[in-house]
C-alpha cells in the first residue's frame, strides 16, 4: 500500500523561518484551526481563545517562534505572502494592545501570557511537535482540536493518519529508493523526468515549471538577501552575521544590483579548490542567517537545513555552468524525490529524528540533484544520496537557546560540502560495486532516530545546548 503522495511542492515551501517545524507548521495549524471554527460556528462567536503547546513546541517555542507563528496565523496572515519586516510589529501590537483579530476578521480579547501556554512538561504520544486550540463561544460551546508538526511544514490533525490530500492517479507511484529504480530502468526515463510525468497528474507541465522557478526565485533572493545583510541575529545569542562578511572578501567592494550581476562577479573569482569551499560556505550561511532572522526561506526540505539545497544549486550554477531554466528544474525535481523517499521511509522532523532527518536529508537531496545534473545514471544518482546520508547519520539537533543558529546556521555549510563530495564520489564509482543502498540507509535513519534519546531531539535538553553558558532574555 502506497504511503503517501507526495509533490515536489510538498517538499519545497515558501515560508517564513526560523523553523518548517515549529514556526511554518503551526503557522499552517492556526489557520487550518481558523476553517474549522467557520465550518462549525462563526468567527463573530468567539469570545476567548487558549494556545496549548506540548513537548518540543514549548521546549523551543519560543527560540523557533513558534508562538508568533499561530498568532499570526489565527490573525489569518499567510506565511508565503505576509511582510517579514512586519512580523515584529504586528506581535508587539497583539501583545501590547491585548487584542487578537481573529481570521482578520472578528476581534477579541487576548493576553498573550494568560492564553498562550507552554506546556514544558507534557507530550502527546503521536509526535513531540503538538499544539491544541480552544475557542470558547458566546452560546456556552466550545471548539478545540489538537494539532501536530511533523517536519518540512506537513501538518495532521489529531485522529487524521496523514495531511489531507486529494489522491490522484500517478503513473509511476513511488514509496522506495527501489520503486524509483524499478520506474526508471522500465522506461528509461531519468530521476527528473519519472517526477515531471507524476507531476502531470496534479497540474500541467507549465504549471509545474512556474512553480519550480518560482521556488528558485525565492532562494536566489533569499541567498543574495543573506550575502549582503549584516548586523546580529535576534533571539538573544548576540550571533554575528558572517556571509556578507565573507561575500565582500570573497568579490570586493562592488555593489550588485541584483542576483544575476552578483553571479556574474562570483565567476570571476576563480575556481580554485578553496574558493569555491568558501563560496558555498558563503551560500549557505546567507540563507540560514536570513532563515534565523525571520527571512522569507524556502523548506529544502525543512527551514532549519533551507541552506544545503540553494548553496549545491548555486554551486552548478557558477561553477558548473548550470544556469537555465531547465538545468534548474531538474536540479529541483531529483531533489524532491529524494526527500520524499526519506519523509516515506523514515523522517525529516528533527523532533522526530535528531539533525541527521533535516541536515542529512537536505544533504542527500542536493547530492542526487547536482550527480544527475553532472551526468550521472539513476544509480550514481542515488548512490550520492546514501553517501551523504551514511555521514549524517546519528546527528543530534541540540539548538543552543532553542534557536535555529548554533550550531544549525554552520552545519547547513557542513551539509552543502558533504554533498558535493558525495556526488563527486557517486560520479567516479561503479554501482554495481555499492555496498549499501539508498534504501538500507533510510531504514538505518529511521532505526537510528528510533533509537535516540529524546533529549537530542530539537528539545534543547542535550548536547551543545545544555554545555554552553548563556543569559537569554525573555521573550
Amino acid at each position: 500500500m502506497q504511503r503517501e503522495q507526495l509533490s515536489v511542492f510538498d517538499m519545497f515551501k515558501i515560508g517564513i523561518g526560523p523553523s518548517s517545524s515549529h514556526t511554518l507548521g503551526p503557522w499552517r495549524a492556526a489557520q487550518q484551526f481558523v476553517q474549522v471554527i467557520e465550518e462549525r460556528a462563526s468567527l463573530n462567536e468567539v469570545t476567548g481563545v487558549k494556545i496549548l503547546l506540548y513537548g518540543s513546541l514549548a521546549k523551543t517555542g519560543r527560540g523557533h517562534g513558534t508562538d508568533i507563528a499561530v498568532l499570526l496565523g489565527l490573525s489569518g496572515d499567510d506565511p508565503v505572502t505576509f511582510a517579514v519586516d512586519q512580523v515584529g510589529p504586528k506581535i508587539d501590537q497583539i501583545r501590547t494592545g491585548h487584542k487578537l483579530v481573529l481570521g482578520g476578521k472578528h476581534e477579541i480579547n487576548f493576553t498573550v501570557d494568560e492564553d498562550l501556554l507552554f506546556l514544558f512538561n507534557e507530550s502527546l504520544p503521536y509526535h513531540p511537535n503538538a499544539v491544541t486550540f480552544q475557542v470558547f463561544l458566546n452560546t456556552g460551546k466550545a471548539i478545540s482540536e489538537t494539532y501536530y508538526s511533523i517536519g518540512g511544514g506537513f501538518v495532521v490533525k489529531e485522529g487524521e493518519q496523514s495531511q489531507h490530500k486529494a489522491e490522484v492517479d500517478l503513473p509511476f507511484p513511488i514509496d522506495t529508493a527501489g520503486d524509483l529504480l524499478h520506474w526508471c530502468r522500465k522506461t528509461g526515463l531519468k530521476i527528473s523526468e519519472v517526477v515531471t510525468e507524476n507531476e502531470l497528474a496534479w497540474r500541467p507541465e507549465l504549471e509545474t515549471r512556474t512553480g519550480v522557478l518560482n521556488i528558485f526565485n525565492t532562494m536566489a533572493e533569499c541567498m543574495y538577501r543573506g550575502s549582503h545583510a549584516r548586523g546580529k541575529l535576534p533571539g538573544g545569542l548576540n550571533v554575528e552575521r558572517r556571509a556578507a562578511k565573507l561575500n565582500k572578501r570573497l568579490a570586493g567592494n562592488n555593489t550588485y544590483s541584483n542576483f544575476d550581476e552578483w553571479v556574474t562577479a562570483i565567476r570571476k573569482t576563480g575556481s580554485s579548490f578553496q574558493n569555491i569551499l568558501d563560496w558555498v560556505s558563503c551560500f549557505a550561511l546567507a540563507v540560514n542567517e536570513e532563515n534565523a532572522s525571520f527571512g522569507r526561506v524556502v523548506t529544502a526540505p525543512t527551514n532549519g537545513a533551507a541552506g544545503v539545497i540553494p548553496a549545491v544549486l548555486q554551486y552548478y550554477i557558477v561553477f558548473c555552468d548550470g544556469y537555465t531554466d531547465k538545468q534548474i528544474i531538474q536540479f529541483l525535481l531529483t531533489a524532491s524525490e529524494i526527500g520524499c523517499i526519506f519523509k516515506k521511509g523514515a523522517t525529516i522532523s528533527a523532533a522526530m529524528g535528531g539533525c541527521q532527518a533535516e541536515i542529512g536529508v537536505s544533504s542527500a537531496m542536493a547530492a542526487a540533484a547536482l550527480t544527475e545534473c553532472l551526468g550521472g545514471s539513476q544509480r550514481q544518482v542515488m548512490m550520492a544520496a546514501e553517501i551523504a546520508m551514511e555521514h549524517h547519520l546519528g546527528l543530534t539537533c541540540d539548538p543552543i537557546g532553542g534557536l535555529v543558529q548554533v550550531p544549525c546556521i554552520e552545519r547547513n555549510t557542513m551539509g552543502a560540502i558533504k554533498a558535493i563530495t558525495a556526488s563527486q564520489l557517486a560520479l567516479q564509482t561503479n554501482p554495481d560495486n555499492a555496498k549499501v543502498s539508498l534504501d538500507a540507509v533510510v531504514k538505518t535513519m529511521w532505526q537510528t532516530a528510533q533509537d535516540m534519546n529524546s533529549k537530542y531531539k530539537e528539545t534543547a535538553d542535550g548536547g551543545l545546548a545544555i554545555n554552553i553558558p548563556l543569559s537569554l532574555p525573555e521573550c
